[in-house]
């Protein structure tokens, strides 16, 4: 038997591993990430090659990018010249490089997204700045490698004496990592790398007083020097970019928002597809057209036409919003350093590019000094030969051969191979006394051209200088100012940026159904037509609150569970007219059998106050500021006992009178600075001291202006003067507000009304009925009233909702009473007579509060 070595047996996990990690580590070295020396990708480093091979100088003729990218793809790069000709196309285009590395001659593509030309259209050439970064590669600067198929040598790394990372940037995707490092102002660069020469221990953050920060190709605006700062001093981080925008004013008093510059990367044309599709979708309304007008004068000009009347702020905000016009670029500054993948703060960038240019020069001085030491040692022996050039001539003529001649003359005179060589070679021009003479002071020259060499090499401080020299050359040649400005920093949008403070009507109704319209949409109706009764509302269902307010507005809800909730006028659904509205728990996480009591409309919370009045006569102040931190799920507005409810809820300015309604028909008035303010859990104190079965029904402000209306369940109602309410104290029962009795049922609701106003009144089957407070006359306090609405058989008064002055005009209409009203209201004028004539008897007989029960309670939380 013959003996069989057994393969070694590998874990498959291992070899995985090991295969991925090489994979990987080709696409990070051989494609993906640039070398920190020169900035380059090896596709983009072998393009230039080529061409230099191709002698494509600025000065020189185009040639086909095909011969380009076929010359770089059979003697460098071995991926093909459909994959280096979309690098050659970058490399020239001046939206995405900041200082372009190649001059094209044709269709290169467009900031628009179009596709460059074919290669065999199109031609190209190198640009001044690629010069500079191959320049010195043949004096031995850089190391060599064979290439693909080691039929030729390649630079492992360019001289770059252009610092092309730091002024172009690179963008690349690797494995597990990936870098994006932005183009900069090579101005600010030079003037960053001569500061570093000069105070070697400068820190990152006063180098970045130097350079400011990105310098976009395509110009915009970063918003924000302090994230800019932190990607420079750690390596990464991200600014946010705006378009630069002007408003300009248009013959027809219109506005148009103008972009003349666009962030790094836009398509131009997918934006302006996009403001149309917004404008379409009717995400921004107050855009009337978007055009492209961009030409040879201006590269970028996107217009935008406003409608009449449009605020440019919030639009121009609605496309910073919703479109890339601003948008973030991510900053993370990795680069090969020694072969390695290494995140670098900008310091370190300006760093290892000085010390790269330290090792050119360095080479490039030890290669000049071995060339003039080479031809001193040359011209040193050509010196020697004319001293003696009778027997030169001699020695040589006396020779069989060249061989014999130059080991000859080595003999005589100690000469080298190499002297002796070009002493034969010499002319019979150079023994001329001329000749002589140039001989001398190219020796004189050489000599000092060596010590002068000798001597960069010896100091390293000489070798910075000649960096220093060479860099402030670059920027001065090819430096030019900022297109990217830095502005201050922006915050992450609200709406209220993007949403125009235009005035809305809200209408909210008895069965929890609410909307806003647009102003004009009531003002452009004419004059007695049926107004908000003429809208979709749910049959049965009547306005609870109608009013006007901006849509920056806080709307406060109150429950009747003691909480509060907030809305922005901008989130109520915008609808017609004519449309129902949208349900309130739809928009509030309002509980089961919660409702709401009462609606404010706030601007700023400011120092005026909250007063609130329960079911079972708890009243309570609190400061407006006190709900200025809005929470969706709604907070707790007041403690509310077992059982009690909150009834309603006020607006003052802390110094008003209230008057406190209860069902029986009684009304307490007291000043509100009796009412200690509390804090917003806070339970109350007592507002009235309640009868046997009674409880509060409403709490309004006493106006001067206004009179108290106050409507029972069986349809009747009046009413009487403030000033018929004596000011009494807080915990009182009051006086008698309503003589109650089995014909007018339990009072329902008190409402503080003016003549111009009008009031609509529902009941339980759904009846509703909409009259003028003028055709109501005022009357005494404890009558009971005039019939305001007939009521079927077993029906009943259950809410009432005020039209005010200012919202019935409006709604482009006046204050008069409906004549079904009026009809009824004459019908129950002999009712009145009949209960006027008892009225003293009746008030004398009302349980008036005695001196001991007016004295106020001291029940508080």
């Amino acid at each position: 038997m013959t003996d069989t070595k057994q393969c070694p047996v590998v874990r498959l996990e291992d070899e995985l591993k090991n295969s991925y990690l090489t994979y990987a580590m080709s696409v990070i070295v051989s494609r993906a990430l640039p070398d920190v020396r020169d900035g380059m990708k090896p596709s983009q480093r072998r393009i230039l090659l080529a061409m230099n091979d191709l002698n494509l100088g600025p000065s020189s003729k185009f040639r086909k990018c095909a011969k380009i990218a076929g010359d770089t793809s059979g003697n460098y790069h071995p991926h093909g010249e459909a994959v280096v000709y979309p690098t050659l196309v970058r490399m020239a285009q001046n939206f995405n490089m900041r200082y372009p590395l190649i001059q094209g001659q044709g269709n290169f593509g467009s900031i628009d997204g179009d596709p460059p030309a074919a290669m065999r259209y199109t031609e190209a050439r190198l640009t001044a700045p690629s010069v500079n970064m191959l320049e010195d590669m043949d004096k031995d600067t850089v190391d060599f490698v064979s290439n693909y198929d080691e039929t030729r040598e390649e630079p492992t790394v360019l001289p770059a004496k252009f610092p092309n990372l730091l002024v172009n940037g690179s963008v690349g995707i690797a494995v597990g990592m990936s870098t994006s490092i932005p183009p900069n102002n090579l101005t600010e660069i030079c003037d960053g790398i001569i500061e570093l020469i000069e105070n070697p221990d400068i820190e990152v953050e006063a180098l970045c007083e130097i350079i400011k920060g990105p310098d976009f190709p395509t110009g915009a605006i970063i918003c924000g020097e302090k994230d800019v700062r932190k990607a420079y001093t750690t390596g990464r981080g991200i600014v946010k970019v705006r378009s630069k925008a002007e408003v300009e004013e248009k013959k027809n008093g219109r506005e148009s928002i103008v972009f003349k510059e666009i962030p790094y990367q836009l398509n131009k044309a997918k934006v302006i597809e996009k403001i149309a599709d917004l404008v379409k979708d009717g995400k921004i309304t107050g855009i009337s057209d978007v055009r492209d007008e961009s030409g040879r004068k201006e590269p970028v000009r996107i217009v935008v036409d406003l409608k009449r009347g449009e605020n440019s702020d919030v639009i121009l905000n609605q496309l910073y919003k919703y479109t890339l016009l601003q948008s973030s670029f991510s900053i993370i500054m990795l680069a090969l350093v020694n072969g390695r993948p290494q995140l670098l703060n900008i310091k370190e960038m300006i760093y290892h590019f000085v010390e790269h240019r330290k090792e050119i020069i360095r080479r490039r001085t030890l290669f000049l000094l071995k060339k003039a030491e080479k031809r001193h040692h040359i011209v040193k022996g050509l010196i020697l030969a004319l001293n003696h050039i009778d027997e030169v001539i001699k020695v040589i003529r006396g020779s069989q051969d060249t061989k014999e001649a130059k080991s000859s003359l080595r003999e005589k005179w100690q000469l080298s191979v190499q002297q002796a060589d070009a002493i034969v070679q010499m002319r019979l021009g150079a023994l001329t006394n001329l000749e002589f003479n140039k001989l001398d002071d190219e020796r004189k020259t050489l000599e000092e051209q060596i010590a002068t060499f000798k001597g960069i090499l010896e100091d390293p401080q000489k070798i910075l200088a000649i960096i220093k020299e060479e860099t402030i050359a670059i920027r001065d040649k090819y430096g030019d100012k900022r297109r990217t400005k830095i502005g201050t920093a922006i915050e992450a949008f609200v709406l209220e940026d993007i949403i125009a403070d235009d005035q809305s009507v809200v209408l909210i109704t008895h069965e929890g159904y609410i909307k806003r319209t647009p102003v004009d949409t009531y003002s452009k109706q004419h004059r007695g037509g049926k107004g908000v009764t003429g809208t979709g509302m749910k049959q049965g269902d009547i306005v609870k609150d109608f009013f006007i307010a901006s849509a920056h507005q806080y709307i406060l809800f109150f429950s009747n569970y003691g909480k509060v909730y907030w809305l922005k006028v901008y989130d109520i659904p915008e609808m017609s007219r004519t449309a129902k509205g949208r349900a309130l728990v739809n928009l509030l996480n309002l509980d089961n059998d919660e409702n709401i009591s009462s609606v404010i409309p706030v601007r700023e919370f400011d120092s005026r106050w909250l007063v609130m009045a329960t079911r079972q006569g708890i009243i309570k102040k609190t400061a407006l500021s006190a709900f200025s931190r809005p929470n969706k799920s709604g907070i707790r507005a007041i403690n509310l006992d077992e059982g009690d409810r909150l009834i309603s809820t006020v607006l003052t300015d802390g110094e008003q009178d209230l008057i406190i309604g209860t069902k029986l028909g009684r009304a307490c008035r007291f000043n509100e600075t009796e009412v200690r303010p509390l804090g917003r859990a806070a339970r109350g104190v007592r507002g009235c001291k309640l009868l046997e079965n009674d409880i509060v029904i409403g709490m309004v402000v006493v106006r001067d202006d206004h009179s108290l209306l106050t409507i029972c369940e069986k349809g009747y109602g009046k009413r009487s003067a403030y000033e018929s309410y004596r000011l009494t104290r807080r915990g009182v029962q009051g006086v008698l507000n309503f003589r109650r009795t089995d014909k007018t049922g339990d009072v329902v609701a008190i409402v503080s009304v003016r003549d111009e106003e009008q009031v609509m009144i529902i009941t339980s089957k759904g009846m509703v009925i909409r009259m003028g407070t003028a055709s109501l006359r005022i009357l005494s306090r404890a009558t009971q009233g005039v019939r305001l609405i007939r009521l079927k058989k077993n029906d009943s008064v259950v809410s009432v909702a005020k039209l005010t002055k200012e919202i019935l005009e409006d709604m482009g209409e006046d204050s008069s009473v409906t004549e079904a009203s009026e009809t009824e209201a004459e019908a129950d004028n002999g009712e009145v007579a009949n209960e006027e004539t008892s009225e003293k008897s009746s008030e004398e007989s009302s349980e008036e509060p005695s001196e001991e029960t007016a004295v106020e309670s001291t029940e508080s939380e």
